[in-house]
């Protein structure tokens, strides 16, 4: 088990640059790390990076943000079917990255081979009245079956689990890793970075804040009343009503079913969850080359007892999560949502446990 830093007062502030600047800056960024011969660790680290669930709405964007990343080497599309297509769409962009794509049970295993970073949003999405539980059945088996291959392809890659529930699919992939043996607590990630983009983009928007310039720590987990976004960490520093704290909250925990109802049955957060992807797995690049880095994300963690798995601020290095820090100091209102978190959190934990060791 992964153990935490000695408690402090306040979480370290995110150090990752925005992955998605804009359309503009990536491109100029890929440009430049392109034309140049130095030996810089953006120039000499060969990364393979591999999507499984690539042909799906969070998969696309995410494979087209991807493909403009200077850390990027290699991308491999894998889905279950139409991923050569979506391959040779993003292969006419004119950065240096090699693209494949890999379809069909058949050809996982090459879509896998020499992956530094695996990320898989693959599964059904959420649709209206649905929670992240109802999604259980169907994606908890995807998640066994893609992890399995990982254990079996790509032992040492850092995997970033995107489908839902991610409070549960962590853990099954956890379980399907230890039984291979292969099972490194450093190297499983739950991407919880859409409900700490979410947080930064409605503070600034209710403070006037420079969004940019906005850091919100949300730890707990990444379904509904496990989100728990840390106001009283959040920089830059205000000071907040009751009220606001309270309708703040509810809106972060909230934010995935806005989206659900907005697109009324047409799908789920598809593009906002592939830039937070985005931006996770440049974090985790960034730090397999050596650069520390700061973010919050669901792992295996001591940080509060009796939650096997737990989302906090993690330093992010060459070998994964190279520490895991506790939530610092809260007020008691967020006393109060750690409390009534940890029942769900438990019982979502165990549920991915129990299916992972079938």
């Amino acid at each position: 088990m992964l153990k935490s830093t000695q408690a402090q007062q306040h979480l370290p502030r995110r150090t990752a640059p925005r992955v998605a600047r804009s359309a503009k800056s990536l491109v100029l960024s890929r440009r430049s790390s392109s034309r140049s011969a130095s030996g810089t660790a953006m120039a000499s680290s060969m990364r393979k990076v591999a999507i499984l669930g690539a042909a799906g709405g969070i998969g696309q964007p995410l494979a087209l943000l991807l493909k403009m990343n200077p850390f990027v080497t290699n991308l491999a599309l894998y889905d279950i079917a139409n991923t050569p297509g979506v391959a040779a769409d993003l292969s006419h962009i004119n950065t240096s990255i090699q693209v494949a794509g890999y379809a069909g049970d058949d050809q996982l295993g090459d879509a896998l081979a020499g992956c530094d970073l695996v990320i898989i949003p693959a599964g059904v999405p959420r649709k209206p009245g649905m929670t992240r539980d109802d999604l259980f059945e169907i994606n908890a088996g995807i998640v066994k079956t893609l992890v399995t291959a990982c254990g079996e392809h790509c032992p040492n890659a850092v995997i970033n689990i995107i489908s839902n529930p991610v409070n549960s699919t962590v853990p099954i992939a956890a379980e399907v890793l230890k039984a291979k043996g292969v099972y490194d607590p450093k190297k499983v990630f739950g991407v919880t970075t859409l409900d700490i983009v979410r947080s930064n983009t409605f503070l600034a928007e209710l403070k006037g804040f420079d969004v940019v310039e906005t850091d919100v720590p949300v730890i707990g987990g990444h379904a509904g009343i496990t989100i728990l976004p840390l106001l009283s960490q959040a920089t830059p520093m205000a000071d907040y009503t009751a009220e606001e704290i309270e309708a703040l909250t509810t809106r972060i925990q909230n934010a995935g079913t806005e989206v659900v109802e907005a697109k009324d049955g047409a799908g789920s957060a598809t593009l906002s969850m592939a830039y937070a992807a985005a931006r996770f797995a440049e974090s985790c690049l960034r730090g397999m080359n050596g650069e520390p880095v700061f973010e919050c994300a669901y792992v295996e963690s001591s940080v509060v007892e009796g939650l096997d798995y737990f989302a906090s601020k993690v330093k992010l290095g060459p070998r994964g999560a190279e520490e895991v820090f506790p939530v610092g100091d809260l007020t008691p209102f967020e006393e109060e949502c750690l409390e009534k978190l940890k029942p769900e959190l438990k019982s979502s934990i165990e549920k991915g446990i129990a299916f992972g060791q079938k």
